[in-house]
């Protein structure tokens, strides 16, 4: 099939493992070319293009990632390759690339992005070929191995505890806050909490199931992690008082035109919802989603809790480490550590959080 670039389409045809193509203005001539080309005898193939291009790798992988890993990570997987032929031909041979071509483009990236994103392309590059030495029949040595791009590394910003019960305080939403809750009692990824479903949520053994996608192949895997008897009572009243039914336990309640979820679906984003309760908040250093989980990592640390009690609550080991540090711990010893987040008595917080259902 025709592809286009530019405004030009580009007729291609193979045939055991040969491959030509040409330039058309329209697709129509392309789709024409391509079926008288195909009728051409297999004799009358020898001197042809007898090589794979760099389009041919580019578009397998791209096929496989996308049946493979989920959208973000094939958008980002694309956008590496769409700027990679803007400095290499699409059209080059495999065999012909180059580290120093490589090199090259990453440098010319580092011009207008930052060392970070360019060497992010660089991973996906690597990435890629490997997959190709695999199953494209690739060249052994990777020319995308090249050396990384200097990074400027900013320390991440880790909210107080003050600062989170500020925000929390000022959420006006009960749904909101209850979402916070879950994002600090759990340590939680944003889309691990988007998409947290009733079913998920075990209230009689005080605990709840999280699933990720941060495993090994992007396989989707759960953890069990407790609940504390604060996030329990807060998720059990949330679920008892809304007036709508749907499967997951966070879902949009706004419908608007810049909006990216769809009433009453689960969200994906939530584009400037951390930004504008941080400012209402009136705080100095805005913070996300993801900071709350680094703020549960660093009070637990600061309360004194192990290594290892940290690790099994942000599940960053693989599937059978995390598996180990659960059971050499327990769930009870989870739980206590956790409920230490709650730094005293919230009672008050909570008789508000009462008035205001």
């Amino acid at each position: 099939m025709p592809y286009k670039r530019g405004k030009k389409y580009i007729g291609q045809v193979r045939k055991n493992g040969k491959r030509i193509e040409k330039v058309f203005l329209t697709r129509k001539e392309a789709l024409s070319w391509e079926a008288e080309t195909g009728k051409t005898p297999e004799t009358e193939w020898h001197g042809k293009t007898n090589t794979v291009c760099l389009f041919d790798w580019a578009e397998a992988y791209l096929t496989y990632v996308k049946v493979k890993y989920v959208a973000k990570v094939y958008k980002e997987k694309k956008t590496a390759f769409k700027a990679f032929f803007k400095s290499i031909s699409p059209e080059l041979p495999i065999e012909d690339l180059t580290p120093a071509m490589v090199l090259n483009h990453l440098q010319n990236q580092m011009k207008v992005r930052t060392g970070n994103a360019t060497n992010k392309d660089r991973k996906n590059l690597v990435a890629s070929w490997n997959w190709g030495i695999k199953y494209f029949d690739l060249p052994s040595l990777n020319p995308c191995l090249v050396e990384k791009m200097p990074e400027v590394r900013h320390p991440r910003h880790i909210p107080s505890a003050e600062d989170f019960w500020k925000v929390y305080d000022t959420v006006d939403n009960y749904q909101d806050k209850v979402m916070l809750l879950t994002f600090l009692y759990t340590a939680g990824r944003r889309a691990e909490i988007f998409r947290l479903k009733t079913t998920d949520l075990d209230f009689e053994n005080l605990r709840l199931r999280l699933w990720t996608r941060k495993r090994k192949g992007g396989t989707i895997e759960y953890d069990w992690l407790p609940m504390t008897n604060e996030l329990s009572d807060h998720l059990s009243e949330w679920l008892r008082i809304r007036e709508f039914e749907s499967e997951y336990v966070f879902v949009c309640l706004e419908q608007t035109a810049f909006c990216r979820e769809y009433f009453g679906g689960p969200f994906v984003q939530r584009l400037h919802f951390m930004g504008r309760v941080c400012a209402k908040a009136k705080l100095q250093k805005h913070f996300g989603f993801h900071a709350i989980r680094h703020l549960t990592a660093h009070v637990l640390y600061e309360h004194g809790y192990g290594v290892g009690i940290i690790q099994a609550i942000l599940r960053h080991q693989n599937p059978n480490t995390t598996e180990r540090y659960l059971k050499k711990i327990g769930l009870k010893d989870v739980r206590e550590a956790l409920e230490g987040l709650s730094f005293g008595s919230r009672s008050e917080n909570n008789r508000e959080l009462r008035k205001a259902v």
